[in-house]
């Protein structure tokens, strides 16, 4: 039987790709039959995960490239391009926090860190908007089109403490990526979609040192959020692949501008 829930003959790029979330991705990507070319600043990493996939019978490819440098990435859109001749998705999964970033309950709030939240902002929004410039404009041309998938944050639709930069940097890719799907549509009808996914709380190097202490135990921090999601456990990085497949894959191509949340019911928990 056919089934367009598959991503057989597809080039995929995926940003952020040596990140834990990143891991999941590509190999979420890579055993639905995409093409995999795994994108991050770590080569050593990039080319361990392109190399396992392969080895397992995939197609993957390593990029070495920072996401907020544009001669970086289109070096790399050069050869994917080059290699493959064409790209049929971008997932833009580059992101995250810095610790410089973060504000604690006893930091005055009128002497923020503004450096470090424009960083924070650099790479999470801009990390977002030039990747779609450099790699969407080859899925531009595909004969079929593609799909581009944003990661937002639950961070977006309650006020997280702490993540000020994270947050305003995930609320402006909502309204990017809402923006961005209408001006695609209006320019290409329905032959290139622009979606998201946003995850709750996963355990990453990001978030590690917030969520839990050095001996694996959970922080004040930790424990909160594991009161208020209905789920009681933080997400495995491997549950957000399902959606993100079928976002990559033709089964998704009527969805565009819209967000998938996957937070084990923290953003509808109202907490009683």
């Amino acid at each position: 039987m056919k089934t367009d829930f598959t991503l057989q003959g597809k080039v995929i790029v995926v940003t952020g790709a040596t990140g834990v979330i990143g891991k999941a991705f590509v190999n979420g990507i890579a055993a639905a039959g995409g093409t995999v070319c795994v994108l991050g600043r770590n080569e050593k990493i990039a080319n361990e995960r392109a190399e396992l996939i392969i080895k397992k019978g995939g197609k993957a490819m390593a990029l070495i490239a920072d996401v907020t440098i544009e001669n970086d990435l289109i070096k790399a859109r050069d050869l994917v391009v080059s290699k493959y001749g064409k790209i049929d998705g971008l997932v833009n999964a580059a992101g995250g926090n810095i610790p410089d970033a973060v504000i604690e309950s006893d930091q005055d709030i009128f002497k923020l860190n503004m450096d470090a939240l424009q960083k924070v902002m650099n790479l999470n929004l801009f990390g977002t908007l030039l990747p779609t410039q450099i790699f969407g404009e080859v899925i531009k041309n595909n004969e079929f089109g593609g799909s581009i998938v944003n990661i937002s944050s639950v961070a977006t639709e309650q006020a997280i403490t702490k993540v000020l930069g994270y947050s305003l940097a995930k609320s402006a890719i909502d309204s990017y990526t809402k923006w961005f799907s209408v001006e695609l549509a209006k320019r290409y009808g329905d032959k290139i979609r622009m979606n998201s996914i946003a995850p709750g709380f996963f355990l990453t190097e990001q978030n590690r040192k917030l969520l839990t202490n050095p001996d694996g135990s959970l922080t004040e921090r930790g424990n909160l959020i594991i009161q208020n999601t209905p789920y009681k456990r933080f997400g495995n990085p491997e549950e957000l692949s399902g959606a993100l497949v079928w976002l990559l894959s033709d089964a998704s191509k009527f969805a565009t501008g819209s967000k998938i949340t996957l937070d084990g019911g923290f953003t509808i928990y109202g907490g009683v």
